[in-house]
């Protein structure tokens, strides 16, 4: 059984239990302010995807448009490839205009959506890229102008698509998570819990995703990194908000898995340029990718990646914890997730030393590389044995965990859990793991894909003939420059403090999945916790939690929970039980003061 709001949320119950001015941000409005906006033509769907068979069935499932269309085909014919970019006087600011009631309850909406391209473009005012973008709007009720929220998923190399799809959009791709019933046919159907009765949402995506590409002379790989990145996903809602007038609106960024570090360093970027941002929300995080000896060793390929590997032995095990607990792996049976994820924190935290010995065979074991550096070093069955009754878990789950061919395939034997939702299992014998050794991948990656073949024409008024919309550009993610602040690896807690600095009322937010086995919650609860280092620093912080993987929206408990939670935060208003910056555990004692990078920190030691 599915927990209730109430059991699925206990955690937080443990608090009972223990540089430029803003003239500079002005001049870069007036830059963008020429043409463009809501009112021209233009995004896309793959051409070979346009022909799917489901056009009539979701014509039938969305809302009838309440006025006139603006439909538009799109002639001009993107590349999402490293080395290429659109001549200037190919670049047309258009979009395709469609209305549309959204319905929930005793609440009607009347929305817009806007589907199309805007050119990002320098302080100087040089075509950068562009950029193909989804907008929902609605008009104001009450005399002020509506929230605006951009929203952006991660990768690197990942177009909007997935929480375009998949969150609070008026529409959404109806998913079974976390079982794979009926695959890969799941229906568009109308979003009860979208956020359009709140804020207006831009879905962006960034160059060589999407249908967003470079403009000559630049190539759309030079902004394939993080600081580039953030250079242009600022340029692009400094446009957005130039050519739709929408400079009084409360400015919201909503990022999503690498999507939280660019969330990071775009906010700096714009506070900085002068642009007050109202809030942020961070979904499913990776704010520092040196404390996660995972993706660091991966990107490095070397033993450079393991600097902090403990800590991420350490993060990781709570939320393996929840998901060993999910296939009933747990002695006594679960009672309340909350309280199941503290007791695993206070057991990890308690067992720090201990796993010291064990981090780097750990980190190299999810690789198939246990012994690849040095000689391997599991604990001795007695040792797991008298873990068993401080974690709760069964012996073969402690075990699991520290398998020499990775947790992910030793839980549940002859089978493969989900990396981004652990709850997502598969037998090894399925054909569809030979292409993708992800099962939580494989629930969404065909359904979402075919899904917006037909929505991009029919629902949102746009074809691009000459174009193949790309969901997801691995090319981008083989070549990304994940350099910054003078680092080999992004650390963005001093970008995030920078901008909390900058403008004290920013309103942070951090949304995990307990089930999350690519962000796990606790990595990202300690990496918050590094703000507690700053003296006198009060920040508005908070940080609630559900069950569910990476995309917590995919979960029918979870996702009317968020939006609960969301609007909340978006009137202000405390989230009951959401963890503040106080009431989160004390960071790990080898992580770098929240104002000083990671690398920066143990290159001083």
């Amino acid at each position: 059984m599915k927990p209730d709001r109430s059991t699925s949320r206990s955690r937080s119950g443990r608090l009972g239990l223990l540089v430029a001015s803003g003239a500079m941000f002005a001049g870069l409005l007036v830059l963008a302010g020429c043409g463009g906006g809501d009112s021209g033509g233009a995004s896309s769907a793959t051409s070979a995807l346009s022909q799917a068979a489901n056009a009539q069935a979701l014509a039938q499932q969305q809302a009838k448009p309440q006025a006139a269309t603006q439909p538009y085909t799109d002639p001009i014919p993107y590349s999402p490839h490293a080395n290429d970019g659109l001549a200037a006087s190919q670049v047309a600011e258009k979009a395709a205009v469609m209305h549309y009631q959204w319905k929930s309850g005793k609440t009607t909406i009347n929305y817009t959506t806007t589907t199309g391209h805007l050119t990002a473009a320098d302080a100087t005012g040089k075509p950068e890229a562009t950029m193909s973008y989804v907008a929902y709007t609605a008009p104001s009720t009450n005399g002020k102008p509506r929230p605006l929220t951009f929203v952006y998923n991660g990768g690197p190399g990942s177009s909007s698509i997935w929480l375009r799809l998949g969150s609070f959009a008026p529409t959404r791709v109806a998913t079974p998570d976390p079982l794979l019933t009926n695959w890969p046919n799941y229906p568009l159907v109308d979003n009860a819990e979208s956020l359009i009765d709140t804020t207006d949402m831009v879905f962006i995506d960034p160059p060589g995703t999407g249908l967003s590409e470079a403009v000559l002379p630049f190539t759309t790989q030079q902004f394939w990194g993080c600081d580039s990145d953030v250079d242009i996903m600022r340029d692009f809602i400094i446009r957005y908000l130039a050519a739709n007038n929408r400079s009084d609106s409360p400015l919201y960024l909503y990022g999503e898995s690498y999507g939280t570090p660019r969330t990071d360093m775009l906010a700096l970027a714009l506070e900085t340029a002068g642009g007050q941002l109202t809030g942020i929300v961070l979904q499913s995080s990776i704010l520092n990718y040196f404390a996660d000896s995972i993706e660091a060793t991966a990107i490095f390929g070397t033993k450079d990646g393991l600097v902090l590997d403990t800590d991420t032995l350490a993060g990781y095990y709570p939320g393996y914890a929840e998901v060993a607990a999910y296939f009933h792996q747990v002695s006594p049976p679960l009672l309340d997730q909350g309280l199941f994820a503290l007791q695993s924190e206070i057991f990890a935290t308690g067992q720090y030393n201990h796993f010291q010995q064990y981090a780097e065979t750990w980190t190299l074991s999810q690789f198939g590389l246990p012994g690849y550096f040095d000689p391997p070093v599991y604990p001795a069955t007695r040792t797991l044995q008298s873990w068993q009754w401080p974690s709760s878990l069964t012996l073969h789950a402690l075990q699991a965990y520290f398998d020499p061919n990775s947790f992910g395939l030793a839980l549940i034997p002859g089978s493969t859990i989900g990396r981004y939702d652990g709850r997502v299992v598969l037998p090894n014998s399925d054909p569809r793991l030979q292409t993708d050794g992800d099962p939580s991948d494989i629930l969404i990656s065909q359904p979402f894909t075919t899904a917006l073949a037909t929505q991009m024409p029919d629902y949102l008024g746009y074809t691009a003939p000459n174009a193949t919309y790309q969901p997801l550009n691995d090319e981008i993610i083989n070549v990304w420059d994940f350099s910054h602040n003078g680092q080999a690896l992004p650390d963005t807690l001093p970008d995030l403090l920078g901008a909390i600095q900058l403008n004290p009322k920013l309103k942070v937010l951090s949304e995990n999945g307990y089930h999350d086995l690519a962000t796990p919650f606790f990595t990202t609860e300690k990496q918050l916790a590094r703000l507690q280092t700053v003296p006198r620093l009060n920040p508005n912080l908070q940080v609630n939690f559900f069950q569910g993987g990476h995309m917590i929206y995919l979960d029918d408990v979870a996702r009317p929970q968020m939006k609960n939670d969301l609007v909340d935060y978006y009137r202000g208003q405390p989230i009951p039980l959401a963890l503040s910056l106080w009431t989160l555990p004390a960071p790990w004692r080898d992580e770098a003061p929240a104002g000083t990078p990671t690398a920066t920190a143990q290159a001083a030691q």
